[in-house]
């Protein structure tokens, strides 16, 4: 059985720090498309964190941006969560 390819992307923050993510999932919600990625540490002992950033198309270019408000971040979060309960269930 082949292994299973692996969806990377590399996040760089504002001090130029890169994080190597795996892309988790992708979701449509309020008519936005939103990202759930895992970073990849092999180092790290620690279950890693989703990270949640939102999918925009820039000059036929895709890029992760993140959400600014709180109120859209925590409405997205939800959303996610309650997917998640529904395949746990």
């Amino acid at each position: 059985m082949a292994e299973e390819e692996l969806n990377l992307v590399e996040l760089s923050d504002e001090e130029g720090n890169v994080t190597t993510c795996e892309i988790y999932d992708i979701v449509e919600f309020e008519g936005k498309t939103y990202a759930m990625l895992l970073p990849v540490d092999e180092a790290s002992e620690e279950e890693p964190e989703l990270i949640v950033l939102e999918y925009v198309e820039e000059n036929d270019e895709g890029a992760f941006v993140s959400i600014e408000d709180e109120d859209e971040f925590n409405r997205v979060c939800d959303y996610i969560e309650s997917l998640m309960d529904e395949v746990e269930e």
